[in-house]
C-alpha cells in the first residue's frame, strides 16, 4: 500500500485565514491540525490543533497551567473569541519544521517515519510538481498498520 492509497481529501487552510474561521473548522470536522497551503495548494505546513489553541490561551496560563484555576469558567469559554483578527499565519510556529509531507509512492512505514519524526498527527500527500493530493492522519495511518 502506497501513500495515494491512503490520503483522503482534507480540509486546508491559507496563511490569510482568520484564526477564528480555522479553529471553527478544527472544531467542526474533529481535526487533529490543518494543512496549510499556498496558492498553488502545495503544502507549507501543517498547524496541529494545539497551536490554535496557543493563541487563545494567555501566556501567564501557558507559562503556570495552575493560573488557570483562578479564572471562572464563563471567562475561560471566551479566550478563544478573543483571537480578534489574527490569521493562520499568526499561528505558525516561529521556528522552522519539518514538513511532513510525503510522496505519494512513500511506503506505509515511510509515512509512519515521518509523522514520528516531525511528531505531526497528520501529513500531506504532495508530488514534487503537483499539488496536495489528500492527507493521512495519525488514526488511518494506525488503523492500517494493526489491520483495522
Amino acid at each position: 500500500m502506497r501513500a495515494r492509497d491512503l490520503a483522503t481529501a482534507f480540509p486546508t487552510v491559507r496563511q490569510e485565514t482568520p484564526a477564528l474561521a480555522a479553529a471553527r473548522l478544527l472544531a467542526g470536522q474533529n481535526l487533529p491540525g490543518l494543512i496549510v497551503v499556498d496558492a498553488d495548494g502545495r503544502p507549507l505546513t501543517v498547524l496541529p490543533g494545539t497551536q490554535v489553541l496557543r493563541l487563545a490561551i494567555p501566556s501567564y496560563c501557558q507559562d503556570d497551567p495552575a493560573l488557570a484555576r483562578v479564572i471562572d469558567e464563563g471567562a475561560a469559554d471566551v479566550f478563544l473569541r478573543g483571537v480578534g483578527d489574527r490569521t493562520v499565519a499568526e499561528l505558525l510556529p516561529r521556528t522552522h519544521r519539518e514538513l511532513p509531507v510525503v510522496d505519494p509512492e512513500a511506503t506505509v512505514l515511510e509515512v509512519a517515519a515521518v509523522m514520528a519524526a516531525s511528531r505531526s498527527p497528520l501529513v500531506a500527500v504532495a508530488g514534487k510538481r503537483q499539488p496536495m493530493l489528500g492527507a493521512i492522519t495519525l488514526d488511518a495511518l494506525l488503523d492500517r498498520m494493526l489491520g483495522t
